[in-house]
């Protein structure tokens, strides 16, 4: 079974799509819920809407709880894939050598094949993809250069600039490896529904702030 570790933001769910492109069937959706929000391995922002996005792709998900602690978060990882016939584990991993070694390393304790489809991509090159494919927004925004406004706006061509620009200035990576910022995907391909909000509100405190959805719904495309 081809698993993936999805946490709904643009990297897990390009990831899907790159593996299903290419032929394979993506069966099921890991979706890691961590109590800490500084979770070094797994994301917090939206995360309950995941079930919206597997519901909307016909993927079944398994959801996993963790403390969120460094590490140990691993193990909780571990005890929810051994639960499950996977073969496969897709991440979203582009850059960060932390997870990726670490996943890895877990994967094959296992006997399972860590497969990472975004591995070294360009950064412009991926938020092109998702500003053509996807309706992708931003939902948590955590460095410096990055202001209110960001809050809740979709990744486009011109989000794509800005980005850019912060880049050139504050050697951001554009691709949020570094954990500058989080999304949340409520449209593409794969899906037959999707995702619309409802209701939500911006948290911010300085120079970190969270879109955060209060309330989503499915609706036909």
């Amino acid at each position: 079974m081809i698993a993936c570790l999805f946490s709904g933001g643009k990297d897990s769910t390009l990831a899907v799509h790159t593996v299903v492109d290419s032929g394979k069937k993506v069966e099921l959706l890991i979706t890691m819920v961590a109590d800490n929000e500084f979770s070094y391995m797994f994301h917090k922002p939206a995360i309950e809407f995941t079930s919206l996005q597997a519901e909307a792709m016909g993927i079944r998900q398994i959801i996993g709880r963790t403390k969120g602690e460094k590490e140990v978060e691993l193990a909780d990882l571990e005890r929810t894939l051994v639960n499950n016939d996977i073969t496969e584990l897709i991440t979203g991993a582009v850059a960060s050598t932390y997870q990726k070694e670490r996943i890895g390393a877990l994967c094959r304790k296992h006997g399972i094949e860590p497969v990472s489809p975004l591995w070294g991509i360009n950064s412009v090159d991926e938020l092109s993809e998702i500003a053509t494919r996807f309706n992708a927004i931003i939902t948590h925004v955590s460095a410096e250069g990055f202001d209110e406004s960001f809050l809740g706006k979709r990744i486009d061509a011109a989000m794509i600039e800005r980005l850019i620009k912060l880049h050139n200035k504050y050697k951001i990576n554009m691709s949020f490896e570094g954990g500058e910022a989080e999304s949340f995907v409520l449209d593409a391909p794969l899906f037959k529904k999707r995702i619309k909000i409802i209701k939500a509100h911006n948290a911010w405190n300085g120079q970190v702030g969270t879109y955060v959805i209060d309330e989503a719904r499915l609706e036909g495309k």
